[in-house]
């Protein structure tokens, strides 16, 4: 079985009819999934109310400044506005983002008490908020903040982060390349948004792995790479949980790069995480394009089963 955490309280963060990261993106994946022949085989659960999650608040100002939280919230109770030129906020979006790491977290706690695969589909997005700000989409961190709760909370050693969006998780390295107990790989576009991930950026326990592509790399670029730099270093560092930063526009018809992967290949990939027999938490971040997003998703969580 694979547990899937959503909420249709998600599809409240309002960014506008026309910005790319709009709630459309979380019901064309439901539909999606509904309608496969498996899908008697997913197990739907919503994220714990934050009124019982009394840890999220605190967990989060581990990761990000105080400042940064409050203007955060102090925008969205004035009626929303915007972090950057690229990342609006409405009204509910700190508590649904607030929700949102809830999610990440009852993910973190099923995969680790059942083994079990499992995929939060949640929004805003996060590998791109650092510390001090969020930017690109994101608000908060839910990757990095989940990796601090397993290894404070879970009695687990070591977690690994592979981030397959197209764009560079610059929050989620900056907030965990200085933690010698998580590790922080990324493949993706390269010179391209936000400019960050060189492959000389190793992290201070050499704990970090960018793979810089260019545009129109395709699936066998990503096999190679695979085969020959992410799975080694993924069990050289022997995690005990396995976050994968599961954004989906480096799809061909993703309107907002330029990398030509196809939602089959995301099956090929998930296989290849499959060798490294850990458990597997699997979370939304970016694509943009609703027909291959949702295939994406299928595709995956199909290679899982």
């Amino acid at each position: 079985m694979i547990s899937i955490i959503y909420s249709d309280e998600f599809l409240d963060h309002d960014t506008g009819i026309y910005h790319p990261e709009k709630a459309a993106r979380l019901t064309a994946i439901v539909e999606a999934l509904k309608q496969t022949e498996w899908q008697s085989k997913l197990t739907w659960h919503l994220p714990t109310p934050l009124e019982i999650r009394d840890e999220v608040i605190p967990l989060i100002k581990q990761v990000h400044n105080q400042d940064y939280v409050d203007r955060l919230r102090r925008i969205c109770q004035q009626g929303g506005g915007r972090l950057d030129a690229d990342t609006p906020v409405s009204t509910r979006s700190y508590d649904v983002a607030l929700l949102a790491v809830s999610g990440w977290l009852d993910g973190v706690d099923r995969v680790l008490s059942t083994s079990d695969p499992t995929f939060i589909l949640a929004r805003p997005p996060g590998h791109h908020a650092t510390s001090n700000y969020g930017m690109g989409f994101c608000l908060f961190s839910n990757a990095a903040i989940a990796a601090y709760y397993a290894l404070e909370n879970k009695r687990v050693q070591k977690v690994a982060i592979l981030d397959w969006d197209v764009h560079h998780g610059n929050g989620t390295q900056d907030i965990v390349e200085n933690h010698p107990q998580i590790a922080y790989c990324s493949l993706h576009q390269f010179p391209f948004y936000p400019g960050t991930g060189e492959a000389r950026e190793k992290g201070e326990f050499n704990n970090v792995l960018n793979i810089p592509l260019p545009s129109g790399s395709t699936i066998k670029d990503y096999q190679e790479h695979f085969e020959g730099q992410v799975i080694p270093f993924l069990k050289n560092f022997q995690p005990d949980l396995v976050i994968v930063s599961a954004g989906y526009d480096a799809n061909q018809a993703d309107p907002l790069a330029g990398i030509c992967l196809h939602p089959q290949d995301y099956g090929i990939l998930t296989k290849y995480l499959l060798t490294l027999n850990k458990p597997l938490l699997f979370g939304l971040e970016g694509g943009y394009d609703l027909e291959t997003l949702a295939a994406s998703v299928v595709a995956t969580l199909e290679a899982l089963l």
